[in-house]
């Protein structure tokens, strides 16, 4: 029978990295007693990161509501603003990933989180269009690398084994944020003139503070490898170090130019855009599609948590399965069909409840699928060429943060209605799940798992 927990495949796999028999069991334990000392010191500091990265990505958007008329910024001002801070990051997140890989996570993952935290709060200081633009291009600049790097660094502290639940925890932070985003930002757009500053303000500065703080607990919490564990016992230091050293792919790309030009990476980038115009699409847009039939503020704000905490907790019990099974292309395959299936549920419905039921769907799917999609790149890539290929990935699939909104607004202009921009969003899922298939085909061929 083939082990499915992660203790019965450390085991298993102690043959393949020159474990005798007697200590298997005894090197099984300890790898197990570190990854749970590890995901307790570390998962909740880079979790709570990735929650605020989330919220400062969504913040401008509440913020305008009442930002703009005291700015006197136009629509093209603020659309132009707003931008700039996806065009630096993306510019900056393959130089940034690489240098996490020189410098180590623990200074650079610190040094993220610190200067993206203050230069958010700052924003609540800008004083028109001028200021405005150059303070979301640099905020860019400061935040850029962070996914890819935490994504990075979680490969090089736990073992295959537990990757995928592991990640599935981390991106969790996405559908908590849109859970607390929206009822937070609004109680702070609230605060009338407290202190001489507008509830705008006080929204960048208590959501761009926090991050600040968690860069100095990342400094204490995180150490770059197992090996600079002082957390962790001599025997548990080895027996991880041990275990992931085993699990460096044999012939695998450990090259940034030789991972850039590799097929797989090269097709896990447009996957990762196609799925991720589902993600945006749907995210910048499901409150306008649930209050389509008139629904109160009140009403479509807790309406539209639902298909998020429907997909975080899918996620979780889904990455288990994963990490038994390991066929990562498939479960990207299906989960995409999954959330095409449910674009199209709600783009053919006329009920709100159904539309509801089908944007769920969707939402599970396309959470699922992104896990899914983090879990291949280490099966063939590491060191340098993990470091910088992972961040190529995200940086081009970042550019669907203009795609897919614009694609659904663009539709519902040109229809009057969302239903085309569903039945396109449903389009770019079924493209994923077809790209999932080719990327099986090309991994099998090579011979390396995926």
């Amino acid at each position: 029978m083939k082990p499915t927990s992660p203790y019965a495949l450390a085991q298993a796999e102690c043959a393949d990295i020159g474990v005798p028999a007697a200590e298997a069991q005894q090197h099984a334990l300890l790898c197990e007693r570190a990854v749970r000392k590890a995901s307790i010191r570390l998962l909740p500091v880079l979790l709570l990161g990735y929650i605020f990265s989330y919220l400062d990505r969504i913040n401008v958007g509440f913020a305008a509501l009442t930002m703009n008329h005291d700015l006197g910024l136009t629509p093209a001002q603020f659309g132009w603003g707003a931008g700039l801070f996806f065009l630096s990051y993306a510019v900056c997140e393959v130089p940034s990933n690489l240098a996490l890989h020189r410098f180590g996570a623990r200074l650079w993952l610190s040094r993220i989180m610190v200067t993206w935290g203050l230069l958010s709060a700052a924003t609540a200081f800008v004083a028109g269009p001028h200021s405005f633009y150059a303070l979301r291009l640099v905020l860019g600049v400061a935040e850029a690398g962070f996914f890819p790097g935490v994504a990075f660094y979680l490969t090089s502290w736990f073992p295959r084994a537990y990757r995928v639940r592991v990640l599935a925890w981390f991106t969790l932070g996405i559908p908590l944020a849109s859970v607390i985003g929206g009822p937070l930002s609004g109680g702070l757009l609230s605060i009338d003139a407290f202190m001489g500053l507008s509830g705008w303000q006080w929204l960048f500065i208590a959501q761009g503070l926090p991050a600040a703080v968690l860069g100095i607990w990342a400094w204490a919490a995180l150490s770059d490898s197992p090996r600079d564990a002082t957390w962790l016992s001599s025997e548990e230091r080895g027996a991880l170090a041990r275990q992931l050293e085993s699990e460096v792919t044999a012939g695998g790309t450990r090259s940034f130019r030789a991972a850039v030009t590799d097929p797989r990476v090269l097709l896990l980038t447009v996957a990762l855009f196609t799925l991720s115009i589902g993600i945006t699409g749907i995210g910048m847009w499901l409150p306008q599609i649930i209050r389509r039939e008139g629904l109160g503020m009140f009403q479509t704000g807790m309406l539209s948590t639902i298909p998020y905490a429907c997909a975080g907790l899918a996620m979780v019990v889904a990455a288990r399965r994963m990490d038994k099974g390991r066929n990562y292309a498939a479960s990207l395959t299906m989960s995409s069909a999954v959330a095409a299936a449910g674009f199209m549920v709600s783009a053919v419905s006329e009920s709100v409840s159904v539309a509801l039921v089908g944007i769920t769907i969707a939402m599970i799917g396309v959470n699922i699928a992104r896990t899914a999609l983090w879990a291949i790149p280490p099966t063939f890539l590491s060191g340098a060429a993990a470091a910088g290929g992972i961040a190529f990935i995200n940086a081009v699939a970042n550019c669907a943060g203009f795609a897919g909104p614009a694609m659904v607004g663009v539709v519902k202009e040109m229809t009057g209605s969302f239903t085309a921009g569903l039945v396109t969003l449903a389009i770019a899922l079924a493209m994923t799940a077809g790209l999932a298939i080719a990327l099986g085909r090309v991994a099998r061929k090579r011979a390396q798992p995926a």
